[in-house]
């Protein structure tokens, strides 16, 4: 089980074969690697789920190699494209209003499996050497982040103020103007499979990926179309594609695979006329909270019992901002798909005046 969803194996990857498994898109929610936060979000694993699929969907049309085989209902075995729930709503005239305890939804994906090498720990220090023996079939030990805007939030901005950023590992000679659109988007990139994520630099995320110059170099190029692809898609809606997360694995051919998610509001910040609309709006929220200085000063203490010694605990939220961050997500869903699969929520404006009384924008 993962903090915001859980895989079901139906085949189990061999070194050199694809597996198959089911992502379980749940309601739960993590900040700040906390893991299982004390609320759900209504309706947030469907939105995610189908989002998502949508994105993977268009990458393949474009294509880029993606780990996307379907979406699944319920328990039923037969795939569904995007394409198809549009279909399965205006034959039936109306969506179903599933209750929310229902575990019927369209919150399930088919996927294909890698291998997931974790790096062996020892005194402190992870070794990689696994990566440079297997040649394919495996998950990249990589988290990368796109960055098209430096805000006031990000971590990025944050690292630099405690000199723990070399402008030179982005080709950058100074600080890029805070708030402004970057000329070519910044690519960073954390460890994905350690104890306690940690940011690297490109020359160490290519060498513990075991990575030559040149799939480095093709890399960089997949994820430059990727962000390109997500842009163009939340442009439609007024949206500014801020930053995203994205993760890849090599196929059975060492070619790259899109894998995990991809484009939703869990794994990119958005801005919509200077607001967050992303999973931002509850690490806004949770920031001004005593758990968070307890987690921060935890952290700081110990890297990798952090969890243990934090001495708080993270409060439920308000059910009015709870009811609003829900109402975005499908929304956004809604918008990006081009057709209402969700019913009965609130509009935009309404679910931001909400916001506005809990963050500061």
């Amino acid at each position: 089980m993962g903090s915001v969803k859980d895989l079901k194996v139906i085949k189990e990857p061999s070194e050199n074969i694809s597996g198959e498994g089911i992502f379980v898109f749940s309601d739960r929610y993590s900040v700040f690697d906390w893991g299982e936060m004390p609320d759900h979000i209504q309706n947030k694993g469907e939105a995610i789920n189908i989002l998502s699929a949508y994105f993977f969907e268009l990458l393949e049309k474009k294509g880029i190699k993606t780990h996307y085989k379907g979406i699944l209902f319920g328990d039923n075995e037969k795939l569904f494209t995007v394409e198809d729930l549009k279909n399965e709503i205006y034959k039936n005239k109306n969506h179903v209003n599933y209750n929310y305890k229902d575990q019927n939804r369209f919150d399930k994906m088919k996927i294909k499996l890698v291998n997931v090498y974790k790096p062996n720990l020892l005194n402190n220090n992870y070794n990689y050497d696994v990566y440079k023996i297997k040649t394919s079939n495996f998950l990249l030990p990589l988290e990368i982040i796109y960055r098209n805007k430096i805000t006031e939030g990000s971590s990025f901005l944050k690292r630099f103020r405690e000199n723990k950023i070399n402008l030179l590992d982005y080709d950058l000679d100074k600080f890029p103007e805070i708030d402004v659109f970057l000329n070519k988007p910044i690519f960073d990139f954390s460890t994905k499979l350690e104890i306690t994520d940690r940011y690297i630099n490109r020359y160490e995320a290519q060498k513990i990926s075991g990575l030559n110059n040149f799939e480095m170099n093709k890399l960089i190029e997949l994820l430059m179309s990727i962000n390109n692809i997500i842009s163009e898609e939340y442009n439609r809606l007024g949206f500014e594609n801020i930053d995203g997360k994205i993760e890849v694995a090599f196929d059975e051919n060492r070619d790259f695979m899109v894998v995990d998610v991809v484009g939703t509001l869990d794994e990119c910040r958005f801005f919509y006329e200077g607001v967050h609309l992303s999973k931002e709006i509850l690490r806004i929220y949770y920031r001004n909270s005593e758990w968070y200085k307890d987690l921060e000063y935890a952290k700081k203490k110990d890297r990798f019992n952090w969890k243990e010694i934090c001495k708080s605990k993270p409060e439920k939220l308000p059910e009015d901002l709870k009811k609003a961050i829900s109402s975005i997500y499908c929304y956004v869903t809604n918008k990006i798909i081009g057709f209402d699969y969700f019913k009965n929520i609130f509009d935009l404006k309404d679910s931001i005046k909400i916001i506005k009384n809990y963050i500061v924008v």
